[in-house]
């Protein structure tokens, strides 16, 4: 504990609204902790839930680290998104005794490569890898590309969601696959090849420490950029989770599946380096026509499925954060409420293209003070003179709290169109019609009947 109060002291790294969430989970804390925040812009969420914030021109510059312990001395590091992780913060947190809820480097590879996650599982016989290949030479890639017949193109390392092709989606023809990637072999030097699973997809999130697992409610997430899911990908327009901590198109068994396989490979993980996994494991898992498939890891909680999750947490988040990160989770007690949420991003209105910066947004306080059951958390977006402006991705995600899918919804749709900016979102998340889609789908691959249950 710091020894100037009785109330813990953290650093929280972020740039997102993810990393909002995180700062209003940490302030609803009992243990009420001052919050330090470290982020490459002065985000209104994390200015106001901080007793200082520092910018720093990038989170993937770890001499920033040195600077910020010294001045602050915390007892706990949270760390949201993947570049800092990638690039070692853990790591130098831990060097200099601070607990950090976070993997270290070497874990963070589960994220930042690939193909280094698609073979531990296959060395120690874990289930849920499509066909893949690696390529650091176009030797063989038309043949393999051929020889899959549907594929996936993606670069081996970070990407912030938007780098991934798919055959039938972002290209139709076998030649236009091979174009990008050696376009990446040129870039990055290797290329991802993988066969195209056909499904539903869902987030399923894990919190641990190693050895100990809280599995979070699975989440859908939506990543084109427009309504019934056209257009490019995004880093996500918006997610959906239900009351009953499944998903309408999901079975029973799909669910334990997917948390068996994020259960086995922390195991591996500490197998393969003798270090525990801390922190946050993210599976994006795919329901296919047979069983559950892993589509990628990514190593800290989604976005936008942390905003999801985190309001229905019941426990003492900077408790579970702090336990986890001396793994001592299994000390801790914690539950999900059982309500539907629905989250919907707004974005500038010609995301994912360019976007002029300086835009104003403006929300309003109700909103931002999260009164009865809708939430707002800021993304990238700054104060300028007296309004908040934008910088040209995300600007902020509303979400609504609801006893049942329909209900969140409608809050959270209500909640977004009281926001004021050239704006705009996709009004189809968490709707009965979007959703219904996803359930008719698995259905028929599957070969089951839709329920009314199903379709809520």
């Amino acid at each position: 504990m710091n020894e100037s109060s009785d109330r813990p002291s953290i650093v929280l790294v972020g740039k997102d609204a993810r990393t909002h969430a995180l700062a209003v989970a940490c302030a609803a804390s009992p243990q009420r902790p001052r919050l330090f925040g470290l982020s490459e812009m002065a985000m209104p969420g994390l200015a106001s839930e901080c007793a200082k914030l520092i910018t720093t021109g990038s989170l993937s510059d770890t001499s920033v680290v040195e600077r910020i312990v010294e001045e602050v001395r915390p007892d706990l590091a949270i760390i949201g998104p993947e570049e800092p992780l990638a690039a070692g913060y853990a790591d130098r947190l831990e060097a200099m005794g601070v607990p950090t809820f976070g993997p270290v480097q070497q874990l963070a590879a589960i994220e930042s490569s690939k193909s280094w996650a698609r073979r531990l599982l296959d060395r120690h016989g874990i289930s849920g890898n499509p066909e893949y290949r690696l390529f650091t030479s176009d030797d063989g890639l038309a043949a393999y590309l051929r020889e899959l017949g549907s594929f996936v193109i993606k670069p081996d390392g970070l990407t912030g969601g938007k780098g991934v092709r798919v055959h039938g989606d972002h290209f139709a023809t076998l030649e236009e696959g091979l174009d990008y990637a050696r376009l990446l072999l040129s870039t990055d030097g290797r290329v991802q090849v993988e066969e195209k699973l056909v499904g539903e997809e869902f987030s399923l999130m894990t919190i641990t420490d190693g050895r100990t697992h809280i599995h979070c409610p699975p989440v859908q997430d939506h990543k084109r950029a427009f309504e019934a899911d056209k257009g490019p990908n995004t880093g996500g327009m918006g997610s959906y989770s239900c009351a009953d901590h499944c998903l309408p198109f999901l079975e029973p068994a799909d669910l334990t599946e997917a948390q068996a396989i994020n259960e086995r490979v922390i195991a591996a993980l500490e197998r393969e380096t003798g270090r525990r996994y801390c922190g946050v494991l993210y599976g994006g898992f795919i329901a296919t026509r047979k069983d559950v498939r892993l589509i990628e890891y990514n190593c800290r909680f989604g976005d936008p499925e942390a905003m999801n999750v985190l309001p229905l947490l019941q426990g003492d988040f900077v408790e579970i954060a702090a336990k986890a990160a001396v793994g001592r989770l299994a000390e801790t007690a914690s539950s999900f409420a059982p309500r539907a949420t629905v989250c919907k991003y707004v974005v500038p209105a010609a995301y994912p293209g360019p976007s002029p910066a300086g835009e104003p947004i403006l929300v309003p306080r109700d909103l931002q003070e999260g009164r009865g059951n809708a939430r707002w958390y800021w993304a990238a977006c700054r104060q300028q003179d007296d309004q908040t402006v934008m910088s040209g991705s995300r600007a902020g995600a509303a979400v609504g709290i609801g006893e049942t899918l329909e209900e969140a919804e409608q809050i959270a749709e209500e909640a977004v169109l009281r926001v004021v900016g050239k704006v705009r979102h996709r009004s189809d998340i968490g709707t009965r019609r979007l959703v219904s889609r996803r359930v008719e789908h698995m259905a028929e691959l599957r070969g089951l009947p839709v329920s009314a249950e199903r379709l809520g």
